[in-house]
Formats: structure tokens, C-alpha cells, sequence
């Protein structure tokens, strides 16, 4: 009998140790994610608020499901456009959760920061507006690319989309910021001429 005890006790000290073991791979493996990957999920949810801590409130909520779940993160390779993903979702259930406060705009002062001081700030300020202002369906995949640095076929399974789909978005997407463009020099060679 106490034969049969030892091995129980030693089986379940195996079983300890190898929790111990699993839990501290998960921990290595969770903070050389975040170490590689947290800039850019900061980047990208900052260009999908634009309120730094907005942004940095959905990289920590990011963070933390990809905590939880981590064990289904198969591949390392992936996890770049895993935790976009995630990203993206923490960012619809900020509009799921949130109740819009309706206030009448009389009773604010709105800063007016479209006021830029140099060439750089205004050429910059003119290209984030018209990236705005592309339907979500072309401006999304166009920052993940430009931003993200993903390719066509990361963004198709971040975004569950055929990967042609997505390339004709981006080249969509581009071409009406090229017209845009062109519009602008016009615009501004008549004004000039």
C-alpha cells in the first residue's frame, strides 16, 4: 500500500510540475508577443480612434484576451494578424458597449486642428483626411497595409475576406486617393494660373 501511495504522490507531483513548466512557456510566449507586436498594435489602434488613450486602453484589453487565449494561437508566425484581429474585434465591442452622450453643440468650444504650420503638417493632415474619408471597406484594408505592413493575403484572413477582394480594395482604395490628388492640382493650377 504504500507503494501504491509514493506513486500517487510522485504522479501527482509530475502533473504539478509540468503545470508549473506550461504556465511559464505561456509566460514567455505571451510577453515576446507583446514585446514584438505592441508598437503596432498601438499604431493601428490609434489610426482606427485617433485618442491615444482610447488606443491604449484597446492594446491592454488586447492584451489581455490574447492572455486568456493563447493556447489557440497555433502558429507564432501568425500572431501578428492574430492579435490585429482581436484588435479590431476590442474595437467593435467599444461601439457595442458605448452609449453616445448627445450634447448640444452650442455649449462646446470645438479646437479647430485642421490649422497646420508647415508644408510637411498640411500635406500630411490633407492625406489623413482623405484616408478618412474612404469608405471603411477601402480605407480598412488600406491601413493595414500601409500601416499594418501586412500583405493581401494576411489582410484577407484578418478580415475574412477573399484575398482578391482585398486587392481590388487596395487598388480601389489607392486609385480614389490618386484622384484625389489630381483634383487638388487642379484645383490648384487654376487658382495659380
Amino acid at each position: 500500500m504504500s507503494q501504491l501511495f509514493s506513486f500517487r504522490k510522485k504522479d501527482r507531483n509530475k502533473n504539478s510540475d509540468d503545470s508549473v513548466y506550461k504556465s511559464m512557456d505561456k509566460q514567455k510566449r505571451y510577453e515576446a508577443l507583446v514585446r514584438a507586436w505592441h508598437k503596432d498594435l498601438f499604431r493601428y489602434a490609434y489610426w482606427l480612434c485617433k485618442d491615444k488613450s482610447i488606443a491604449e486602453d484597446l492594446v491592454q484589453e488586447t492584451c489581455l484576451r490574447a492572455w486568456r487565449s493563447l493556447d489557440s494561437l497555433k502558429d507564432d508566425k501568425s500572431a501578428k494578424s492574430w492579435l490585429i484581429t482581436i484588435l479590431r474585434r476590442e474595437n467593435a465591442r467599444r461601439f457595442e458597449r458605448k452609449r453616445l452622450e448627445l450634447v448640444d453643440i452650442d455649449d462646446h468650444y470645438v479646437e479647430d486642428k485642421s490649422l497646420c504650420h508647415s508644408e510637411d503638417d498640411i500635406e500630411k493632415h490633407w492625406l489623413h483626411q482623405k484616408i478618412l474619408n474612404l469608405e471603411a471597406e477601402y480605407r480598412e484594408p488600406l491601413l493595414l497595409q500601409v500601416i499594418g505592413g501586412f500583405s493581401g493575403e494576411e489582410i484577407s484572413d484578418i478580415l475574412g475576406l477573399n484575398r482578391n477582394t482585398v486587392m481590388t480594395r487596395l487598388f480601389r482604395a489607392r486609385n480614389q486617393l490618386k484622384e484625389s490628388l489630381d483634383k487638388q492640382h487642379q484645383h490648384e493650377g487654376q487658382n495659380n494660373g
